[in-house]
């Protein structure tokens, strides 16, 4: 399953997706695009106002399958697919069955060097389907999204870092990017479970060269490059991970992207910042413990993830966490930040700059929760997941782990700290924060791509 996932048949039968199949076809052309470095005009002040930054990561959907008919979004009703013709966006529910590749290669494909035409010669669940990349989810069944960015703000040109899944994506999050030097950089999922330390003897994760050639024979997934767990521990700001379970190949072994960093896994912050199951974060923020920085990751069956045994239950487990923080003494000093790891596959019109070979990747949304927000503002500035990571630096002045931090602008021209923090008005969503609360670890994968 694993092998069948990470190597998912590709079609290339138009004469342009070949060109994109090739191995040189993704080099480091710059198309057009804003300045890749911008810098905000808050910049120097945030921390005066944000004390806490809560990053609350979603599964696999692109920008237009969630926010494809937000008022205000650069969205899109249509997409062209590899013959040239266009395909209008169907309507479908949150929760598929549907496993869409969302490898590097697929990546490749579906961009075609920036024609963006190749989702419809990706199999899907190892089977040709033409039109099953482009859908839409239908609004109503992720009201509290739609909610969040309507009261506080979207990010409608949010990019991932890097052209590749949820290990690249989860990384990126703590890091910036996974480069290990300026010649190469991890690609794609790594050859056996758990993505991280905990893997087995002869795991390997695939690198990417600056001259498109793929490296199979890469490093294993236990890693030693410096993270924000670094600067934020030089500057003795408390940082929480809350993850699920690690059980053998299962449930937290994929998404907890500290699992590999062999500082942190082998580490006695292992124990005292690794904090499973995820739900913690729901009994810190009530016992007055929220720390500095938190990242939260869902339990397989509140993911948005299509496939594995994903529910509906992951708009409402976001607004959980955001409820929790709403009601509670730190809303008024913090930043929450939900996004969405990487693209899942699913179609997204706008092509991602490429700014060096690792990326950018496709368009995810990002919404921004915070009592300084800017009311149903809805940013077109590029970002990417170094802007996140440039965000955390600049609200505690960290410096730079010299990622894409350098070149991705921070999102603080979502906030306005001149308006008075404002008031929280509780997220309505289907299921309450009590019920996840009782809810047991479910021991499902929330990732295997």
């Amino acid at each position: 399953m694993q092998d069948m996932i990470r190597r998912a048949l590709l079609i290339c039968a138009a004469s342009a997706v070949l060109t994109a199949c090739s191995s040189t076809a993704f080099g480091t052309t710059v198309l057009p695009g804003k300045a890749s470095a911008q810098s905000g005009s808050t910049s120097g002040s945030v921390g005066k106002y944000i004390q806490h930054v809560v990053i609350i990561v979603q599964e696999n959907h692109s920008f237009d399958n969630l926010f494809a008919h937000f008022p205000g979004a650069d969205g899109a009703s249509r997409g062209k697919n590899a013959e040239g013709q266009w395909v209008k966006l169907k309507e479908s529910n949150l929760y598929s069955s549907k496993l869409l590749d969302n490898s590097h290669l697929a990546f490749t494909v579906d961009y075609d060097s920036g024609k963006m035409d190749g989702f419809s010669a990706v199999y899907v669940d190892s089977r040709p389907c033409p039109t099953c990349a482009y859908e839409y989810v239908n609004p109503d069944q992720i009201k509290p999204y739609w909610t969040m960015a309507q009261q506080y703000g979207l990010a409608d040109h949010m990019f991932t870092s890097e052209t590749s899944g949820s290990f690249n994506g989860h990384q990126d999050l703590i890091r910036g990017d996974t480069k290990l030097s300026a010649q190469e950089a991890l690609i794609d999922f790594p050859s056996h479970g758990p993505w991280g330390c905990d893997a087995p003897y002869g795991t390997t994760t695939p690198l990417l060269m600056n001259n498109g050639q793929i490296n199979e024979d890469g490093p294993a997934p236990c890693l030693t490059y410096d993270t924000l767990r670094d600067l934020l521990d030089a500057k003795q700001v408390s940082w929480k991970y809350y993850t699920p379970p690690l059980i053998g190949t299962l449930a937290g072994s994929y998404w907890d992207a500290y699992d590999a960093i062999s500082a942190v896994r082998y580490g006695s912050e292992w124990t005292t910042n690794i904090s499973s199951p995820q739900t913690n974060i729901l009994k810190d923020i009530k016992k007055g413990s929220l720390a500095g920085v938190s990242w939260v990751i869902p339990d397989g069956v509140d993911s948005d993830h299509a496939g594995f045994g994903s529910t509906d239950k992951g708009p409402s487990w976001v607004a959980s966490v955001v409820n929790a923080v709403g009601a509670s003494k730190y809303w008024n000093s913090t930043a929450i930040v939900v996004v969405w790891d990487d693209w899942g596959g699913w179609y997204d019109h706008v092509a991602p700059p490429q700014l060096d070979f690792a990326g950018l990747g496709f368009r995810v949304p990002m919404i921004l929760v915070s009592p300084y927000a800017k009311q149903g503002y809805v940013s077109h500035t590029r970002y990417e997941f170094g802007s996140i990571v440039k965000f955390v630096e600049q609200v505690w002045n960290l410096g730079s782990l010299g990622t894409t931090d350098q070149r991705a602008a921070t999102i603080d021209d979502m906030f306005n700290f001149n308006q008075a923090p404002r008031q929280f008005e509780k997220i309505q969503a289907k299921y309450s924060q009590s019920f996840f609360e009782r809810q047991p670890p479910s021991n499902v994968p929330v990732d295997t791509n």
